[in-house]
């Protein structure tokens, strides 16, 4: 990898973007990008010579780390052979995409409708769900995330939601369950577990299940937390919807695709939704594409009946061809298994260590490449570093801090409020893993700082 400093040449890109270019979720005068000069594997480089070692995956979609030269060869073989078809065609990368996929997912979910990126996914599958049942109501977990667009930023639970919310949008909110911050005043995985699923039944009661045709959930919440759902949960769930004939989604759109150390992060607990959404780690966003896996059930409920929805880019070409491409080189490589690995045997054991000896750690929770540390004043009181809700300024201080004295070092991070999230790409190797590890527990001294 070369790294070769052109800090004209990154001033110039800086300036081009500042002058054209809108950021999301950003206050656009204040907004200040890295000009990104270069990338390969766990790594990315400016145009100032510094070189970061990619904690975040970017926005956790970079499983395969960055520039994985067999899927850029099938990119470039894709672009000289065909670049886009419309939706309506049988295509081969296209088919084989699908059936990859298909080949993965757990139970029935053997259709694949393709989108462009997550959101959409959600988008479809919850009208999928609305179609099927005829209902119009869709439940969703105040601590999650499932996209910007109007129906997946209604579902969102966490604060991104709160500027777009148009309120009565058919969506109920209900907790999920978090240990750590218990709604339920659980003092047990059990208690939580049996709790949440009671909340969720009383819930469904007292909305009227004849009204509610989905609810959705992160198998593992990813941008709100990382938290894993307690043994028999989502079984418990499964068994809810069944009893009420609703439809169950897992959103598996970051979970998806070896973050957890397994394929899809249901295999963890034998679950079976009847649709599931996918993007991100599919293809690692190399080209934007997502999907949703859908059952026979609901499959056979638009055999005779034309389903309303569609993408002029659905299933495009290059995106197909990257996925399988992506999907073979994992399997071959053994990038799944790396995943689990690396977590069981370096970052999990380390983040715990990490967390008996600093102040600000309050908890530890994740499993693959798929983690967070839970930052705060006082592990007693298990008061956050930083306030809930999107905060700026002097409040938002430590985390900021934080960040930049990882940068400073080489480590991009991912932060989100008061948690900071170790997730590299699924091919991270022990030593860049332990360079990460080190620098984090290095800078973890600046939000110890901050410990009453």
């Amino acid at each position: 990898m070369t790294s070769h400093a052109d800090p004209e040449a990154g001033a110039a890109i800086k300036a081009a973007d500042r002058a054209h270019v809108f950021h999301s979720w950003s206050a656009q005068a204040t907004v200040d990008p890295l000009a990104v000069a270069g990338a390969e594997g766990s790594y990315f480089w400016d145009y100032d010579g510094n070189r970061y070692l990619d904690f975040s995956s970017q926005l956790v979609n970079t499983n395969i780390g960055h520039q994985h030269p067999k899927v850029v060869a099938a990119i470039q073989e894709q672009a000289g052979r065909l670049t886009t078809l419309a939706p309506g065609f049988a295509v081969d990368v296209r088919s084989e995409a699908a059936r990859l996929i298909a080949e993965r997912t757990p139970g029935d979910l053997n259709k694949i409708f393709f989108t462009n990126g997550g959101a959409e996914a959600v988008e479809n599958a919850v009208r999928m769900a609305r179609l099927h049942t005829g209902r119009p109501k869709v439940l969703s977990t105040y601590r999650s995330y499932h996209g910007a667009t109007a129906a997946a930023i209604n579902l969102t639970g966490d604060p991104r939601r709160w500027p777009s919310d148009t309120a009565s949008a058919g969506i109920v909110h209900f907790w999920g369950p978090f240990l750590y911050r218990s709604p339920f005043h659980a003092s047990t995985e059990e208690q939580e577990c049996e709790r949440a699923l009671k909340h969720l039944d009383d819930l469904i009661a007292f909305e009227g299940p004849q009204s509610i045709a989905a609810i959705i959930l992160e198998t593992v919440v990813g941008t709100a937390g990382i938290l894993v759902p307690p043994p028999g949960y989502l079984t418990g769930v499964r068994e809810i919807c069944d009893r009420y004939g609703i439809v169950f989604i897992l959103d598996e759109v970051m979970a998806g695709f070896g973050r957890t150390g397994a394929w899809f992060a249901a295999d963890h607990w034998g679950v079976t939704p009847d649709l599931m959404t996918f993007a991100k780690g599919v293809n690692s966003g190399y080209v934007p594409l997502g999907g949703v896996a859908i059952s026979e059930e609901i499959a056979e409920t638009f055999a005779t009946r034309s389903y309303p929805g569609g993408l002029t880019y659905s299933g495009h070409v290059l995106a197909c061809a990257s996925a399988v491409a992506t999907i073979n080189a994992m399997r071959d490589e053994k990038i799944v298994e790396n995943a689990a690995e690396i977590g069981e045997k370096v970052i999990g054991p380390a983040l715990r260590d990490m967390a008996e000896r600093h102040p600000s750690v309050g908890e530890v929770r994740g499993m693959g490449v798929f983690w967070a540390l839970e930052l705060v004043k006082d592990k007693a009181t298990r008061e956050p570093l930083v306030p809930y809700g999107y905060v700026a300024g002097a409040d938002n201080m430590p985390m900021a801090e934080f960040a930049a004295a990882c940068k400073r070092r080489g480590l991009w991070p991912f932060v989100n409020m008061n948690r900071t999230h170790v997730v590299p790409p699924c091919t991270i190797t022990e030593p860049e893993a332990e360079e990460g590890l080190a620098i984090l527990d290095e800078v973890l001294a600046v939000t110890d700082a901050h410990c009453g």
